[in-house]
């Protein structure tokens, strides 16, 4: 039986939109996968020290307030400074493409638009996930 993908979903910062959020936990756990979603109004060491305690395989964060280029970096230094950057962060929030780009660069996943389809953020959760078990296996 293979393990169950677990993904830990945050909303970090001042922002208090949740729809979206909320729609992507349904549709991965519709998919098979374990979500645990922490809420509203999380700092960057709150969401990691839950990840790392539930030892989940990707972490999921929403930004809609604009802090896109100081939150994803501060959670990427604390996935550093905890030992958890073999965990996949990814997220989504209205984003300029400039932005995605760079924040790919610095060691963000995937970074989803509103509109973006369920079902790509499921696929990629897959092949990320199977892709870092391939890669671990190797080593």
């Amino acid at each position: 039986m293979d393990k169950k993908i677990r993904v830990l979903l945050a909303k970090p910062g001042l922002d208090g939109h949740d729809r979206g959020i909320k729609v992507i936990a349904a549709a991965l756990r519709d998919a098979g996968m374990e979500v645990i979603y922490t809420g509203l109004r999380q700092t960057p060491e709150m969401i990691v020290d839950a990840a790392v305690q539930e030892d989940v395989d990707a972490i999921g964060v929403s930004i809609l307030s604009g802090a896109h280029m100081t939150l994803f970096p501060a959670i990427l230094d604390v996935m550093k400074a905890k030992d958890a950057s073999d965990m996949i962060l990814f997220g989504g929030g209205i984003i300029p493409d400039d932005d995605k780009a760079e924040l790919e660069k610095l060691g963000v996943a995937k970074v989803f638009t509103p509109g973006a389809p369920t079902e790509e953020a499921i696929n990629f959760l897959k092949k990320a996930v199977a892709q870092k078990g391939s890669d671990e296996k190797i080593m």
